[in-house]
C-alpha cells in the first residue's frame, strides 16, 4: 500500500507530523509513506523507516492553480497512491486533493476542530482539546491505520550533524541551556528584560551556558540579546536546521515561547518549560508529551481573558499584555526550581 500524505507548514505544525509518521512506518512497516512537504524540513524525518519525501515548490513550478495542476502530475509520477491523508487541510491541499479525486483515489482529512477552539476563545469552554498530533492520528485511523503512541525521542537528528556540534555543546561540569526567546506574534512573547532577569537568577546559582535559538528573522535581536548573556552562544543563522536539532537534542532543558523551538526541543526528548501569553496548551497545540506543570501561565480564573487568540495574532484587547507581564522573572524561576529541571552538575576531574 502507498500513501500520499500532506503537511508543508508550519514548522512546528510540520515536526509534530513525526511522532505520527514513526508510529505509523512501526506498526506498518509494510506501508509506503510519501509526505509532500518543504525540503527545508528535511532534517525532521531522518531515519523514518518507510518514508520518502515529496518536495513542494510553491515559488515557481508548484505556484498557483497551473502549479498544483503539474504538483499532481510530478507526484503521480512517481507512481499510484491507495489514499491520501491530509494532514493541513487549507486550499492548496484541497485542490491536490480534487485533482487526485479525479484518478479515484480516496482522502482523509484532519478534523482540525475549528469550532471547538472557536468556544475555548469566547471562553464558553475550558475542556481541554486534542493535541494536533492526536488529531493527526486520527486522520490516518479514517483511512483503516490505527496507530498507537510510541515513547520519544520522535525527532532523531544526523548522526553527521550531532558531530559537528560535539564542540559546541560545552563541558559536562555545566547545564546546557537552550533559550528561544522570541515568538512570530506578540501576544506570545515574554519582555525581553523578564528573560534576561531570568537567566541572570539561573546563572547566579548555577553553573549553566546558554544557547540562543531563533529563525534567521531574529538573528539581530538575538546578536543583541546575547550581549546581556554572559557566555551565551547565539546558533540563529549560524547552524543549520539539522546542526539545530542536533543540538538541542544535548540540551538539559529548553526555555522557550510557544513556538517552532519548543516543538523541536519536546519531539527531540528534552525537557521544555513553556511560557505562554495569549495562547494557552489547552487548544491543543503544547509542546508534545510534556507534563502539564511545564507550561507556566496565568491561570485562566486569575486572568479570564486568556486564551484570546489560538495562534497569537492580533492585538491585547486589555492594552497591558497582563497575561505575560504578571508572570515575573522571580515567578517563572521559582516554577523551574520546583519541577526540578536544574541541578548542579559534578566537578570535572583533572
Amino acid at each position: 500500500m502507498r500513501l500520499l500524505v500532506i503537511r508543508t507548514s508550519a514548522m512546528g505544525d510540520v515536526a509534530l507530523t513525526t511522532p505520527v509518521l514513526r508510529a505509523l512506518s512501526q506498526h506498518y512497516p509494510d506501508v509506503e509513506i510519501v509526505l509532500v512537504t518543504r525540503q527545508v524540513f528535511k532534517p525532521f524525518f531522518y531515519s523514518i523507516n518507510g518514508l520518502s519525501l515529496f518536495f513542494i515548490d510553491i515559488r515557481k513550478r508548484h505556484k498557483g492553480f497551473a502549479g498544483l495542476v503539474r504538483l499532481c502530475g510530478d507526484i503521480s509520477a512517481t507512481g499510484s497512491f491507495d489514499a491520501i491523508i491530509d494532514l493541513h487541510d487549507v486550499l492548496r491541499s484541497k485542490i491536490l486533493r480534487f485533482l487526485f479525486a479525479l484518478k479515484g483515489v480516496p482522502s482523509f482529512v484532519i478534523d482540525k476542530g475549528r469550532r471547538e477552539k472557536r468556544s475555548v476563545i469566547s471562553g464558553k469552554t475550558r475542556t481541554k482539546l486534542k493535541h494536533s498530533v492526536e488529531r493527526y492520528t486520527e486522520a490516518f485511523a479514517g483511512a483503516g491505520f490505527q496507530i498507537s503512541r510510541t515513547s520519544g525521542p520522535w525527532i532523531i537528528p544526523d548522526p553527521a550533524a550531532i558531530v559537528k556540534i560535539h564542540s559546541m555543546a560545552g563541558s559536562m561540569t555545566e547545564l546546557k541551556i537552550g533559550v528561544a526567546p522570541y515568538a512570530k506574534h506578540k501576544l506570545k512573547m515574554w519582555p525581553e528584560k523578564y528573560m534576561v532577569r531570568l537567566l541572570g537568577l539561573i546563572a547566579e546559582k548555577y553553573n549553566a551556558r546558554f544557547f540562543l535559538f531563533g529563525g534567521n528573522e531574529e538573528s539581530e535581536k538575538l546578536s543583541v540579546f546575547q550581549t546581556l548573556i554572559e557566555g551565551s552562544v547565539n546558533t540563529a543563522g549560524k547552524l543549520a536546521l539539522d546542526e539545530e536539532l542536533a543540538l538541542m537534542s544535548r540540551l538539559d532543558m529548553m526555555i522557550a515561547m510557544d513556538s517552532s523551538n519548543m516543538h523541536m526541543a519536546a519531539l527531540l526528548g528534552t525537557k521544555v518549560v513553556s511560557i505562554w501569553g495569549g495562547t494557552d496548551p489547552v487548544t491543543g497545540f503544547g509542546a508534545w508529551m510534556q507534563p502539564d506543570d511545564h507550561f507556566i501561565r496565568i491561570p485562566v480564573d486569575e486572568l479570564t481573558c486568556r486564551p484570546c487568540t489560538i495562534y497569537g495574532k492580533g492585538e491585547c484587547a486589555r492594552g497591558d499584555h497582563a497575561c505575560m507581564n504578571w508572570l515575573t522573572p522571580e515567578i517563572v524561576f521559582r516554577k523551574i526550581n520546583r519541577l526540578g529541571i536544574l541541578y548542579l552538575p559534578p566537578a570535572e576531574t583533572v
